[in-house]
């Protein structure tokens, strides 16, 4: 639900009650990954998407049914051969679906027990909306009276919302206290995903299925080089959700001007600025100059840094010099196999935009675990999940 926060805050704050359809799980090729999410509020509006238009109407009812009796359900969407008009994903995948009620007010007897959702997604939401980290914990499966139970989740632990206890001074139980601190792991990495777990907050005894949903600042992309393909990069870079950062040396080319789209332009030698960067597991470096006086000291400090991605442009002759004056450098060769040069995928462009749009498709795939082959007669599978690929390229 946090991927609609924008909106979904804006209905808290003007006291509006509303549902919530989050896909908590999928199988085959499903088009939608768990946190996808479609909002109905009380007067009928609409936010959000949870199979890009094959049951959304379905979903509508549910939502509209939920806020009705005030309780949350699950419900599984998948594809009928026998009737072409059933409600099932035309794809073939199948998806399940929580829906959950968000009322303005608690029921009638205003009890902590009940499981009312409402103050911690209205913290979740308010947090996204502002870029913060926030992680949303749902009960998706589990014994009777616990589905649809909340909890919000900050990054330093502290907690907001009850899955199975009372709350108040007797503080967390032992599911809330392992829920927190898988929420503070995934938050780590950004990752939504669910959670097999007991009752008791162990690996065993009665199954309990939370799905822990992640909110997190835009990852950074950083375009060393200003020049005339760096601007087409930031316009791409942004569009693709980054924070996008243009660094030069030379400050009649790295001007806010120049690039307008630009979150930051910074004139600073682009290994300086480096080390003064704090970079988690998402960011991406391009590095653009093709200078040997730029690049050689930059990608040194870029390559040993765990960041998701680093490329480089230039021919593949600059890259063969540009390898041999990292290895005098003492760049290692498990370093050195990290660096993607010459940056991009073989789009065959050439323009500004189309290097471009090389270089994202190439930053994608990667994030992704794709392959970057043509989907026509390719036989892969359209929807990847990056964990698996990763796995198996390692095998």
């Amino acid at each position: 639900m946090l991927d609609i926060a924008d909106e979904l805050n804006r209905w808290c704050e003007q006291g509006r009650d509303f549902a919530v359809a989050t896909v908590v799980a999928t199988h085959g090729s499903a088009p939608r990954r768990p946190g996808a999410a479609m909002a109905v509020a009380a007067d009928g509006s609409v936010v959000g998407s949870v199979s890009g238009g094959c049951v959304e109407g379905a979903v509508y009812e549910l939502c509209r049914a939920a806020m009705e009796t005030g309780t949350p359900v699950t419900e599984r969407f998948g594809y009928s051969d026998e009737d072409a008009f059933a409600v099932g994903l035309t794809c073939g995948g199948v998806i399940d679906v929580l829906v959950t009620p968000v009322p303005a007010a608690a029921g009638a007897d205003g009890g902590v027990d009940e499981p009312a959702a409402r103050p911690a997604v209205a913290a979740a939401v308010a947090a996204a909306s502002r870029r913060e980290a926030a992680a949303l914990v749902r009960v998706v499966a589990g014994p009777a009276g616990l589905l649809g139970r909340t909890l919000y989740v900050a990054p330093d632990g502290s907690r907001l919302g009850v899955l199975d206890g009372a709350g108040g001074p007797a503080g967390p139980t032992a599911l809330e206290r392992t829920a927190v601190a898988e929420a503070v792991g995934h938050l780590a990495s950004g990752r939504t995903a669910t959670v097999e777990l007991g009752a008791d907050g162990s690996r065993c005894g009665e199954p309990v299925t939370l799905l822990v949903e992640t909110s997190v600042p835009p990852p950074r992309m950083l375009v060393f080089g200003a020049i005339d393909f760096a601007s087409a990069l930031v316009r791409i870079g942004r569009f693709l959700g980054y924070h996008v950062t243009v660094c030069d040396a030379r400050p009649v080319f790295a001007t806010a001007r120049r690039f307008p789209e630009a979150h930051e332009v910074v004139v600073d030698w682009p290994h300086r600025y480096l080390e003064s960067q704090r970079l988690d597991g998402r960011a991406v470096l391009c590095v653009l100059t093709h200078d040997a006086k730029f690049d050689v000291p930059l990608l040194e400090r870029a390559l040993r840094l765990p960041v998701a991605y680093v490329g480089a442009m230039g021919s593949r002759r600059t890259h063969e010099s540009r390898l041999a004056k990292l290895r005098e450098a003492g760049v290692g060769e498990r370093e050195l196999a990290r660096l993607r040069s010459p940056i991009g995928l073989d789009l065959g462009g050439r323009t500004p935009e189309e290097t471009a749009l090389s270089i994202a498709a190439e930053i994608v795939a990667d994030r992704n675990g794709g392959s970057g082959v043509p989907l026509t007669g390719g036989g892969v599978p359209i929807h990847h999940d990056p964990r698996t690929a990763r796995l198996g390229s390692v095998a």
